[in-house]
């Protein structure tokens, strides 16, 4: 297994999940209900950056490795799906269950094609589109508006905008998955022929 900076981040990334999760699981004595909320917010906010960052450097540094490209996406689904069970559980629900089930099933069903896709040597065809990139970024805007939960600076309801992120992300989260889908029918249906 190689081991270097990008790699070490990406890691970090998923030290920080249970820390997200585990914020909210302390003693009401020690952080007040606000308090949470905000180091919740800042752990997964450090951890989003990791996701940006890592990747940078690997492609800047040339440290790219087969690992790295592993643990990257592996992370960022632990990531997400860990703050949106968080989310569900949080005040009677922060997050819709619908949603949560659109956006965790769709990253099942992607994972599964990419794998798919990559044993028969074909997983240029699902690589990661201008469409996943949005929904991502609608994700991780959305995310720490509702672990923060509270009227920003006197002006920014994160309640509202994350709930219609997050909506917006789901959205987006259904086009990307048809998306991908579209691109690896031919090769699903010529598969499927050769096994009849």
């Amino acid at each position: 297994m190689p081991f270097n900076i990008p790699i070490l981040l990406t890691w970090l990334r998923v030290a920080l999940i249970p820390l997200v999760v585990g914020v909210f699981y302390l003693p009401v004595t020690w952080l007040t209900p606000h308090e949470r909320n905000l180091a919740a917010t800042l752990i997964f906010i450090v951890a989003a950056v990791t996701d940006w960052f890592d990747g940078f450097l690997a492609r800047r540094w040339q440290q790219t490795s087969a690992f790295g490209a592993f643990l990257d996406p592996v992370a960022d689904k632990l990531m997400v799906a860990g703050a949106l069970l968080v989310l569900l559980n949080l005040d009677g629900g922060r997050c819709h269950p619908i949603v949560a089930f659109i956006i965790i099933g769709r990253e099942i069903t992607i994972s599964a094609l990419r794998e798919w896709m990559a044993q028969i040597g074909a997983s240029k065809s699902v690589a990661v589109s201008s469409i996943g990139k949005i929904k991502t970024a609608a994700q991780m805007s959305a995310i720490p508006m509702l672990l923060y939960y509270d009227v920003l600076w006197g002006a920014i309801d994160t309640r509202f905008w994350g709930d219609l992120l997050l909506w917006l992300a789901s959205v987006l989260t259904v086009w990307s998955m048809f998306y991908y889908l579209k691109k690896a029918w031919p090769m699903i249906k010529e598969r499927s022929g050769n096994l009849s």
